[in-house]
């Protein structure tokens, strides 16, 4: 019996699979192109993705090398640098986005984090890079932080492709939505066309396990119910996540925004890559399986769910499990509520630092060669 392609698999359930990872190495040696073969429709990256990129990669070396002679500032060759790379990855990608109309096949890049306070800032920030990656499949990525809320609004109602990022609350996300139909409608007023609108919500998973666990693990005392807990938390939070997806995507106000050609808002599920080494390496995968999703894994999760993935509808599994979880977590004295709002702060925080970071080394590649 032939073996199944679980990442096909995937594609046939209605699922997306993006890369979460994006350096001029992949790109250049085919490699990009080659997972485009093997089934990944889409690339997103964040500023922690590039500055690893920036260290481990010795394609940008030379570049920057002379970037630096010619007296170019090291910020100024950090957005160069990663405009030039989403352009080539969405050039690789754009047989997939000419395939699917428009529905797949995007590459992602993300406003400053330093000014994921600022709404006016981020707005800006949105429309220059939409002007310079000057390609249709190109998402500009905004935080869904309260601030971020009003850019998404009025970047969708220009007609722009938003990838909102760094959801972690069910409660959240339903304002991402408001702010995307409102933006829809916005554009629809002004004789847009919703046909070429596409957005995605991207919900980060792994995280909120790794803080809830180790919230558990301070109380546990050999309690079965709180180790019965352990590792539940994001899948639950998703998958109630997912449920209000279906619930705000139906009814007369959806009914009409479809009606004048608008694609549903995608769950794009991030950090699905397993930090415990006690869970399944697919686990977040897996678990996560639903018509009109978007997963965006690591390579080696790529890898690992290729070789020996399972490819079933589970995403609407369960979904009373789901909530008793939460409502057990909690009695346990889980406020689910503080962890996303730290996982949003931190979120922001560790990006920021990871920029900053990426403009110091910038300027250090002379002495490191």
């Amino acid at each position: 019996m032939e073996k199944t392609n679980p990442i096909a698999e995937l594609k046939r359930l209605g699922q997306s699979v993006w890369l979460d990872q994006i350096d001029r190495g992949m790109i250049r040696t085919g490699q990009l192109a080659r997972l485009r073969d093997r089934g990944v429709s889409g690339v997103t990256a964040n500023p922690t993705i590039f500055a690893k990129a920036l260290e481990t990669s010795d394609a940008y070396a030379d570049d920057v090398v002379n970037r630096l002679d010619r007296g170019q500032e090291p910020e100024a060759i950090l957005w160069d640098l990663l405009i030039e790379d989403v352009q080539a990855a969405a050039d690789v990608l754009r047989p997939v986005f000419d395939r699917e109309h428009g529905g797949d096949g995007y590459v992602s890049i993300e406003v400053s984090p330093e000014i994921a306070g600022d709404t006016e800032q981020t707005i800006a920030a949105a429309r220059d890079l939409r002007r310079r990656t000057a390609r249709p499949n190109v998402m500009v990525k905004i935080p869904a932080t309260p601030e971020g809320l009003p850019a998404i609004q009025a970047m969708t109602a220009e007609g722009a492709n938003i990838n909102v990022t760094l959801i972690f609350a069910v409660e959240r996300y339903v304002k991402v939505v408001e702010a995307f139909f409102a933006g829809l409608g916005e554009l629809r007023e002004r004789g847009g066309d919703l046909h070429t609108v596409h957005s995605v919500a991207s919900f980060f998973v792994s995280r909120v396990d790794t803080k809830v666990d180790r919230l558990l693990e301070s109380k546990l005392d050999g309690s079965p119910e709180l180790v019965g807990l352990l590792g539940k938390a994001a899948i639950a939070n998703s998958k109630l996540a997912y449920e209000m997806f279906t619930q705000l995507h139906s009814g007369s106000r959806w009914d009409a925004l479809r009606d004048s050609g608008a694609s549903v808002q995608r769950c794009l599920w991030a950090s699905t890559s397993t930090k415990n080494r006690r869970y399944r390496d697919v686990m977040y995968v897996e678990e996560l399986i639903g018509p009109a999703t978007i997963d965006t894994m690591p390579l080696a999760t790529f890898e690992a769910f290729a070789d020996h993935g399972r490819a079933e509808l589970t995403l609407q599994k369960d979904v009373e499990g789901a909530r008793r979880v939460l409502e057990q977590l909690a009695v346990s004295g889980v406020d689910l509520a503080a962890v996303t709002q730290e996982l949003e702060d931190e979120g922001v925080e560790g990006f920021a630092k990871s920029y900053r970071e990426s403009i110091q080394n910038l300027g250090r590649v002379r002495t490191r060669r």
